[in-house]
């Protein structure tokens, strides 16, 4: 097949073109060209997707059988993109979230969760919010139509070249060793898939010529957040990471070293009235259409491994300038106040 794939070469978008490159697919590619080097193997278009030059030079006379957009953050961005490749490719598949769902996080959902009230023709340049998901999934539908249209709500991924930082900064955290503060309940679930899992599971959908809506993540109750955190000293910490484990009340009581829920102690999210369906989301219509999952000690020990060759210089993209992150970890000074005092 030729698959146009219309995001970045680092994380998400760099496991599709691995994977169709894999099978013998021919894959063009469309992003800037400033985060990571582009695949071997792929047509290489750079350009801004929010430049209407741009996409008109991509289109060219070029035809695909299918597009896979990863990058879509604005409805007029989606919209954009669909409406020049509606009668250039069969297939559109978008990589939306379960942001998309109305219910989410407060409620479990699945595929027939309400969306967010946000319409396709949603004016450029909105401030990110959950809401602009729903806003992309209809601006291709509108153009693509449902019957070629797969939509994928993508949990929270991890796995080699992740850009957001959480499993990395907590395989760091387990290589320093040491006393280590784990937040909360170790039996509670998570629900994180590795990139390379999701990006299977999207090209055997796309394939197949599948259409339709599936959430994409990993299935409840496969992985506890104790699991997790021992996956990750078994794979980084060499035996010298202790895990500590403090309740959630303490950890969130008011003062100068209250903790910040899943930022300070990435994928921590205690048990609050907002957030109880946040590792509930019904994956069973993915996994009957053939959604697998790897062991998490594999994804932990593969992300160690590729964090160990990436080295310091990954934070600077291809073009020399500083990446936009997102920064997670409790500071090493605040992490010793809370042990002591707490434990």
């Amino acid at each position: 097949m030729k698959i146009l794939l219309l995001g970045g070469s680092s994380f998400l978008g760099r496991a599709y073109a691995s994977e169709a490159l894999a099978r013998g697919h021919e894959v063009t590619t469309f992003n800037r060209g400033r985060t990571a080097a582009d695949l071997p193997g792929v047509e290489a278009v750079h350009g801004d997707r929010d430049s209407a030059g741009d996409l008109a030079r991509l289109a060219g006379d070029r035809h695909w059988d299918a597009v896979v957009d990863t990058s879509a953050q604005q409805p007029a961005q989606a919209a954009d993109a669909a409406r020049l490749l509606r009668d250039r490719a069969a297939h559109y598949t978008l990589v939306s979230s379960v942001h998309a769902f109305a219910d989410w996080p407060a409620r479990l959902v699945d595929e027939a969760s309400p969306l967010h009230p946000c319409p396709a023709d949603t004016p450029p340049g909105q401030e990110f919010s959950a809401a602009l998901k729903a806003g992309c999934e209809r601006a291709v539908q509108e153009y693509f139509g449902a019957g070629r249209t797969l939509v994928l709500n993508s949990g929270l991924l991890i796995g080699p070249h992740e850009q957001g930082g959480r499993l990395p900064w907590w395989l760091e955290r387990m290589a320093r060793g040491g006393r280590v503060l784990a937040p909360g309940e170790p039996g509670r679930p998570v629900q994180l898939i590795d990139v390379r899992d999701f990006a299977v599971f999207g090209l055997d959908l796309l394939t197949a010529g599948t259409t339709g809506r599936f959430l994409t993540t990993a299935p409840p109750d496969r992985l506890t957040y104790g699991e997790f955190l021992a996956g990750c000293a078994e794979a980084a910490g060499g035996g010298n990471a202790e895990l500590v484990w403090v309740p959630d009340a303490p950890l969130l009581a008011e003062g100068p070293d209250s903790v910040l829920p899943w930022s300070e102690l990435p994928l921590w999210m205690p048990d609050l009235p907002d957030s109880a369906g946040t590792w509930r989301a019904d994956t069973s219509r993915a996994e009957a259409a053939g959604l697998r999952c790897r062991p998490f000690t594999e994804t932990a020990r593969d992300t160690w491994e590729w964090l160990r060759q990436r080295g310091p210089a990954a934070d600077t993209g291809t073009d020399g300038r500083k990446r936009g992150r997102i920064v997670h970890g409790i500071e090493p000074a605040k992490e010793r106040r809370l042990l002591d005092a707490l434990t």
